[in-house]
């Protein structure tokens, strides 16, 4: 009987992951792993670092060649994975090769978050380990540029730690500069709204929020799913000084990363935040085809942003 049960799909969220009716997770993708090591084409060198022998919490260190050591003279990133919270890595190759050519294009520091995702661990423990790691960067060197960034559900995180920066980390140890938020996994109930052939869609991104956080009472409603919602007076203590958004034309989710940026130039905010937009791409291109004309462009525009003064 337990093995019946081992094989018989109890929730099916393809084509990211499958729940069994013994409680047994199936992930479909970004399983695959890589070990840290020292490109030897880019000589940037990584490491994986444990945070919290309690949690398991751990992170991947790249640094660029010819520091053997974290820089305070480079800018640091501290960088979420995507992956809808529940799927994906930081020793995935997705990102340990982006991060690698990241850091060798742009000469900076990165810290990649490996926070525990769901089901196993509902949402907001992708949010209380990345503070943790917040905490701890604060402690590695005395940084002088500081940036988060993610895509996806990675930009969604980012973008709640510098909400608890301005609004709850009097005490971080650190000032965060700036942050890049790409093709961000925003939403709400009135996304799409009148547009019927996105009905589905919409009941989708639902159902998959409360999966991911199911101790949410509103839904994508919820404050960590649609940043719209948050108070006025919070959105305006945003933690950092500088915000770019990068949105993608084909992206379901561009609308919510445009209205984003509108929010938090109304807020009262005192920073500086920009759009830019992937024209004729769709989300994540640029880790699904990095090789692209456009993936090497935008890649070149980030490390840009990174090195601004």
């Amino acid at each position: 009987m337990a093995e019946d049960l081992d094989n018989q799909i109890d929730q099916d969220f393809s084509p990211l992951l499958r729940i069994y009716k013994s409680g047994r997770v199936e992930r479909l993708l970004g399983s695959e792993v890589v070990t840290p090591s020292t490109d030897p084409s880019t000589g940037v060198s990584s490491k994986d670092l444990l945070i919290d022998p309690t949690t398991g919490l751990s992170v991947r260190l790249y640094l660029p060649a010819g520091h053997p050591h974290p820089d305070p003279n480079l800018p640091l990133l501290i960088y979420f994975h995507g992956g809808a919270f529940c799927v994906e890595s930081a020793s995935s190759p997705t990102y340990h090769n982006y991060l690698n050519a990241l850091v060798a294009r742009s000469n900076i520091t990165v810290v990649s978050v490996d926070y525990r995702r769901a089901p196993e661990h509902p949402l907001p423990a992708a949010y209380d380990d990345s503070w943790a790691v917040l905490r701890w960067a604060a402690n590695l060197a005395d940084f002088k540029r500081v940036f988060l960034a993610g895509d996806s559900a990675g930009a969604n995180i980012a973008h709640r730690m510098a909400m608890m920066a301005g609004n709850e980390g009097s005490d971080l140890g650190m000032k965060i500069k700036g942050m890049a938020l790409i093709h961000s996994y925003f939403w709400g109930r009135d996304a799409l709204e009148g547009e019927s052939e996105d009905l589905k869609f919409r009941e989708g991104m639902e159902r998959m929020w409360r999966f991911v956080c199911p101790s949410t009472t509103e839904g994508t409603d919820d404050v960590w799913a649609n940043p719209l919602r948050e108070p006025v007076e919070r959105l305006a203590r945003l933690g950092c000084q500088k915000v770019m958004v990068w949105v993608a034309e084909k992206d379901i989710l561009r609308t919510r990363g445009v209205a984003y940026c509108e929010a938090l130039k109304k807020s009262g905010w005192n920073g500086d935040v920009k759009l830019g937009e992937h024209e004729g791409q769709g989300h994540c291109f640029h880790l699904l085809d990095p090789q692209s004309q456009q993936a090497l462009e935008f890649l070149e525009d980030f490390g840009k942003f990174l090195n601004q003064e």
